[in-house]
């Protein structure tokens, strides 16, 4: 049962969120800010924050990471928050020999603009490749791009089906939403460089040590997939280590975009590539992507944020911006009760698997 309380914790903006996530984490622990240099529309000074709870030398840790993609942070969070408000009453506590490590708003100048992508346009989630190597192509974008940005919708339409029908949808979704490297301006743009955000994960991974220890990392997002389900999305190579553990976590319910399971296609740079690295063989790394419309209203709201972002910053207060931004929040962030009640109600759900995997006693078959 989802009671009225727990709603609270779903804020619209990046002040309001941040400010009851603070509020739960003093509760029960201390959060540590990791600040940026940008701000956010009314000038206000933004951060990343990270919780430990739990034992300093637990073997065995969950991460639970919200704001990769900006505007899917306001969900994230509410979600945080309600875990420490389930540690405050007691309500779950953690496992012998487990600790928690939440990350707060990964990209929080995102969250603020209500954007996906952080001040230099890129998409965290496609920004983990090796720069030291040639950057991916992806010729798919190449010929795609000018439809992108055109404002005349149905022509864009027309585009798209078009090389749909000839290349297949899979293949149309890679092309947009794969990771492209040549285009700052435009979307899941993976960067030519290493963003803040991969600086901050390596520096906690050091920090907390994580790579001498056991983990099931859970990234959280929004507006993908049936409305309010919450899809475990597994990225690891389908016959590996990582896939093996989250099957026997999670259960029939992961889905391998690599494998055709899942509604996300394969990408380019993923956060998760970064954490596979460090992880052994009974850890594993998912995504719980919280769906809300469909994959072409996902594509026209993003395409309609970065041609508003084309030239700067917009006016905040103008009637277009406005309007965009409502679009952005109403795709990644729905504010109806059932919606939010889905989303906790999973979350609660799957972080429980990942406490029972951890501790050795969540064996799905």
């Amino acid at each position: 049962m989802i009671n009225a309380d727990a709603l609270l914790h779903f804020q619209p903006d990046y002040r309001a969120t941040t400010d009851q996530f603070l509020a739960r984490a003093r509760a029960v622990g201390t959060p540590v800010a990791h600040a940026v240099d940008d701000t956010g529309p009314a000038d206000e000074a933004l951060a990343s924050y990270s919780l430990w709870l739990g034992p300093a030398e637990a073997p065995r840790v969950l991460v639970l990471l919200s704001g990769t993609h900006g505007v899917e942070g306001l969900t994230g969070s509410a979600i945080q928050a309600d875990l420490l408000r389930e540690f405050d009453t007691g309500t779950l506590t953690l496992p012998p020999d487990c600790a928690c490590l939440l990350v707060h708003l990964l990209n929080p100048w995102g969250t603020a603009w209500l954007r996906r992508c952080d001040p230099q346009g890129i998409d965290l989630n496609r920004n983990f490749i090796d720069f030291s190597q040639p950057l991916p192509d992806n010729s798919g974008y190449l010929a795609l791009r000018e439809a992108l940005f055109d404002h005349d919708s149905r022509q864009r339409q027309q585009t798209l089906a078009h090389y749909g029908d000839r290349y297949g949808r899979t293949a149309l979704e890679i092309a947009i939403s794969g990771g492209q490297y040549s285009d700052p301006a435009g979307p899941f743009f993976g960067g030519h460089a290493p963003a803040a955000a991969n600086t901050l994960i390596h520096t906690l991974i050091r920090t907390h040590r994580l790579d001498q220890r056991q983990l099931a990392v859970i990234d959280l997002h929004t507006g993908l997939g049936p409305y309010g389900y919450g899809e475990i999305i597994c990225d690891h190579l389908p016959d590996s280590d990582g896939t093996r553990t989250a099957q026997r976590w999670y259960g029939d319910a992961v889905t391998l975009p690599a494998a055709g399971t899942s509604s996300s296609v394969p990408k380019e740079g993923l956060l998760d590539y970064a954490w596979h690295r460090i992880m052994d063989a009974n850890s594993c790394f998912v995504t719980l992507e919280f769906g809300t419309y469909s994959t072409d209203q996902l594509f026209d709201v993003i395409l309609a944020d970065h041609r508003l972002h084309r030239h700067g910053l917009p006016d905040w207060h103008a009637a277009g911006t406005r309007a965009v931004k409502q679009a952005m929040r109403d795709h990644f962030y729905p504010g109806q009760r059932q919606w939010q009640e889905l989303v906790l109600f999973r979350s609660r759900q799957v972080i429980r698997l990942a406490f029972d995997g951890l501790a050795g006693t969540g064996h799905l078959s």
